[in-house]
């Protein structure tokens, strides 16, 4: 049959590689948000540290909080199981992780423009620590700017504020209130 060309059969879909199937359950991770800070993801957090899969689908995301006794561990664990069975992914399991130890510098940069257009301060760098940390029960000196105004005439109001992270500040410029994000 002159001018006919044989075509091949069109191939059935294959099952997804590793690294495929990783990399989507990594975005699917990623997507999830800290059940504390809503306008955060746990990857924008910096407290997803991993996510890897098994040669038989397996899913194992690693956590790591923000600090001892985080009371959104519990929730974090189980949006991540719910989100990722959702995204087809049937065994999951989640482990935290407590090496290297989580500092607010693992804040991504879109995470603390995420704070910022929420009205929360975002946390300044970290303190270092060699050994031992000694209790310092004075006052805690921070660099705070206002998130509204910019201006950094602020007055702490309360070192606790909606959640054991953040601190209560006023703004002496604008007035208005807001959270900072404590550096840890």
């Amino acid at each position: 049959m002159a001018g006919v060309t044989a075509q091949s059969a069109p191939s059935a879909p294959s099952a997804p590689t590793a690294p495929s199937a990783e990399r989507t359950a990594w975005q699917v991770a990623a997507g999830v948000v800290d059940p504390e800070l809503p306008m955060l993801t746990l990857r924008d957090l910096g407290v997803l540290r991993e996510v890897q899969v098994s040669d038989d689908g397996a899913v194992v995301a690693s956590i790591t909080p923000t600090y001892s006794g985080c009371p959104a561990m519990a929730t974090m664990r189980d949006d991540l199981v719910r989100t990722l069975r959702a995204a087809g992914f049937a065994d999951v399991s989640v482990r935290v992780v407590l090496e290297p130890p989580w500092t607010t510098d693992q804040i991504t940069a879109e995470g603390r423009a995420a704070l910022a257009d929420a009205g929360i301060s975002a946390p300044g760098t970290a303190p270092r620590h060699e050994g031992p940390v000694a209790l310092n029960l004075g006052p805690i000196r921070r660099a705070v700017r206002c998130p509204r105004c910019g201006s950094g005439d602020v007055r702490l109001v309360s070192e606790f504020g909606s959640t054991a992270c953040k601190a209560q500040y006023s703004c002496r410029a604008c007035w208005e209130p807001f959270d900072h994000v404590k550096e840890i």
